[in-house]
Protein backbone atom coordinates (compact mmCIF):
# COMPACT_ATOMS: atom_id res chain seq x y z
CA UNK A 1 0.00 0.00 0.00
CA UNK A 2 1.73 3.34 -0.84
CA UNK A 3 0.58 6.98 0.09
CA UNK A 4 -2.24 6.91 -2.74
CA UNK A 5 -3.58 3.72 -1.66
CA UNK A 6 -4.01 4.90 1.62
CA UNK A 7 -5.74 8.16 0.66
CA UNK A 8 -8.19 5.82 -1.54
CA UNK A 9 -9.19 3.53 1.27
CA UNK A 10 -9.70 7.00 3.72
CA UNK A 11 -11.76 8.49 0.81
CA UNK A 12 -14.03 5.28 0.89
CA UNK A 13 -14.38 4.56 4.50
CA UNK A 14 -14.70 8.57 5.44
CA UNK A 15 -17.04 9.62 2.89
CA UNK A 16 -14.72 12.46 1.55
CA UNK A 17 -13.01 13.30 -1.53
CA UNK A 18 -9.89 11.50 -2.95
CA UNK A 19 -8.40 14.97 -3.04
CA UNK A 20 -9.27 15.77 0.74
CA UNK A 21 -7.77 12.03 1.46
CA UNK A 22 -4.47 12.51 -0.77
CA UNK A 23 -4.60 16.54 1.67
CA UNK A 24 -5.02 14.77 4.75
CA UNK A 25 -2.84 11.99 4.38
CA UNK A 26 0.31 14.38 3.11
CA UNK A 27 -0.84 16.29 6.19
CA UNK A 28 -0.79 13.36 8.99
CA UNK A 29 2.55 12.27 7.55
CA UNK A 30 4.15 15.76 7.26
CA UNK A 31 3.31 16.29 10.90
CA UNK A 32 4.87 12.97 11.92
CA UNK A 33 8.16 13.84 9.70
CA UNK A 34 8.21 17.74 11.39
CA UNK A 35 7.80 16.10 15.22
CA UNK A 36 10.61 13.38 14.20
CA UNK A 37 12.72 15.73 12.71
CA UNK A 38 12.19 17.66 16.32
CA UNK A 39 13.35 14.60 17.95
CA UNK A 40 9.36 14.02 19.56
CA UNK A 41 8.20 10.54 20.22
CA UNK A 42 4.92 10.30 18.09
CA UNK A 43 2.37 7.94 19.55
CA UNK A 44 -0.79 7.01 17.89
CA UNK A 45 -3.05 4.83 20.14
CA UNK A 46 -3.89 1.67 18.96
CA UNK A 47 -1.54 1.68 16.00
CA UNK A 48 2.23 2.02 18.00
CA UNK A 49 4.70 4.71 18.49
CA UNK A 50 7.68 6.58 16.02
CA UNK A 51 10.79 7.32 18.14
CA UNK A 52 14.06 9.04 16.97
CA UNK A 53 17.21 7.11 17.97
CA UNK A 54 20.54 7.79 17.80
CA UNK A 55 23.51 5.29 15.81
CA UNK A 56 26.35 6.20 16.74
CA UNK A 57 29.31 6.56 14.69
CA UNK A 58 30.77 2.64 13.59
CA UNK A 59 33.37 1.08 11.62
CA UNK A 60 32.25 -0.75 8.52
CA UNK A 61 33.73 -2.26 5.45
CA UNK A 62 33.26 -1.29 1.36
CA UNK A 63 31.62 -4.59 0.46
CA UNK A 64 33.77 -3.93 -3.26
CA UNK A 65 36.93 -3.36 -1.82
CA UNK A 66 36.65 -5.02 1.67
CA UNK A 67 38.61 -1.41 2.94
CA UNK A 68 37.94 -0.30 6.36
CA UNK A 69 35.81 2.42 6.74
CA UNK A 70 34.14 4.93 9.42
CA UNK A 71 30.02 5.13 8.65
CA UNK A 72 28.88 8.36 10.38
CA UNK A 73 26.51 8.92 13.41
CA UNK A 74 23.12 9.15 12.28
CA UNK A 75 19.47 9.30 13.60
CA UNK A 76 17.04 6.59 12.72
CA UNK A 77 13.26 6.31 13.23
CA UNK A 78 12.04 3.27 14.57
CA UNK A 79 8.52 2.08 15.00
CA UNK A 80 7.07 0.07 17.61
CA UNK A 81 3.68 -1.66 17.13
CA UNK A 82 0.79 -1.04 19.28
CA UNK A 83 -0.40 -4.69 21.46
CA UNK A 84 -3.53 -4.56 18.70
CA UNK A 85 -1.36 -4.03 15.60
CA UNK A 86 0.95 -6.98 16.91
CA UNK A 87 -2.24 -9.35 17.90
CA UNK A 88 -3.29 -8.56 14.08
CA UNK A 89 -0.50 -9.63 12.59
CA UNK A 90 0.23 -12.66 14.56
CA UNK A 91 -3.86 -14.32 14.12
Amino acid sequence: MNNSDLADTLAETAGVTKADARKIVDAVFTAIGDAAAKGEEISLNGFGKFKVKDSPEREGRNPATGEAMTIKASKKLSFTPAKAIKDKLNG
